[in-house]
């Protein structure tokens, strides 16, 4: 009966010494503790135990039982830290980072930089508005016009010309319609130099007006792409300027507090060569099929003062023959 006792007594002893070991050891994974308790305080839980008799031999170790899920729970304490001090020991510098979206950055923006980006965005709208625009419109004339000037390749005076046009509205129907009508105000003036001369006048004034119709918007391309670049650079500049104040009221040199502005500054000048770049190249692409649309038009120019010479030819040849013949 004795014998019990001793082992149940050294079981109790034996799970209160590593109860006491855990903390230990899980404090000095985790770093020295704030406060050492002196060994004085510790050495009272052996003495609460009750002495063991003199003439009993203590159990082998191994006859010490101690259950498994119990040994693994004790494990389990010594390699992880508390709750708490695991909270304390988690990094809290993340969450006072800022998103450095886009579109954040817009909305954190200054007035005046807002307004920069709100324009550019604007004006890039403009440039692909006018792209889209003048594709269609310049595809469909020169189409037109080459269809039109293969029409009357065969014609003989303009009256068939306008015949095998039809009431087809467009620049060679303008042309042609000018002719005839220097034609009929000529009438009765044997100078044909004279007439060529004021019909090539009515000829370059359509010319010209079709030059400028053409190239409509093509103004408004060259001031964006001239123009954006700078306008992102003001807003950059000023944003920059923000920043550089924000430094010197918080008295700090600390890069993460004025990064944000910074990327905000920086976002307009984005903006701006995302406005500027393509409407360069809108605006250089437009330019070389503009000239082949002109050359077209100055055919068609042609195509007319050759008809109406054509017919002062006739006119003046048959009133010479009549008046040969009496």
């Amino acid at each position: 009966m004795n014998f019990s006792h001793l082992r149940a007594t050294v079981a109790v002893i034996g799970l209160a010494m590593l109860s006491l070991a855990a903390p230990s050891l899980a404090q000095q994974k985790l770093g020295p503790p704030a406060q050492t308790a002196p060994a004085a305080q510790q050495a009272p839980v052996a003495a609460q135990a009750p002495a063991a008799p003199a003439q009993a031999t203590p159990p082998p170790a191994s006859s010490v039982a101690v259950p498994a899920g119990s040994a693994s729970g004790m494990a389990d304490a010594v390699a992880a830290p508390p709750e708490g001090e695991s909270k304390l020991l988690r990094p809290t510098a993340t969450g006072g980072l800022r998103e450095l979206s886009p579109w954040s950055m817009f909305l954190s923006a200054d007035v005046i930089v807002k307004a920069v980006m709100i324009g550019l965005a604007f004006a890039s709208l403009v440039t692909w508005t006018i792209f889209i625009a003048k594709m269609i419109e310049l595809t469909v004339v020169r189409r037109k016009l080459r269809t039109a000037l293969a029409k009357i390749s065969d014609a003989r005076s303009l009256a068939e010309a306008q015949f095998a046009l039809g009431a087809k509205e467009g620049v060679l129907a303008s042309l042609l319609a000018a002719a005839m009508r220097e034609g009929r105000l000529s009438a009765g003036i044997s100078s044909d130099a004279g007439i060529k001369e004021r019909a090539a006048s009515r000829f370059a004034e359509i010319v010209r007006a079709e030059a400028r119709r053409i190239r409509l918007g093509m103004g408004l391309l060259a001031t964006i792409g001239a123009t954006s670049p700078f306008v992102g650079l003001f807003g950059t500049v000023w944003g920059i300027m923000n920043s550089f104040i924000g430094i010197s009221k918080s008295q700090t040199t600390n890069l993460a507090v004025v990064a944000p502005g910074i990327a905000e500054a920086l976002l307009a000048t984005a903006i701006g060569l995302v406005a500027a770049i393509p409407a360069v190249i809108i605006y250089n692409h437009f330019s070389r099929v503009t000239k082949t649309y002109l050359e077209l038009v100055n055919r068609a120019s042609g195509a007319a003062g050759r008809l109406l010479s054509r017919d002062l030819d006739r006119t003046h040849g048959g009133s010479h023959s009549r008046a040969a013949a009496e």
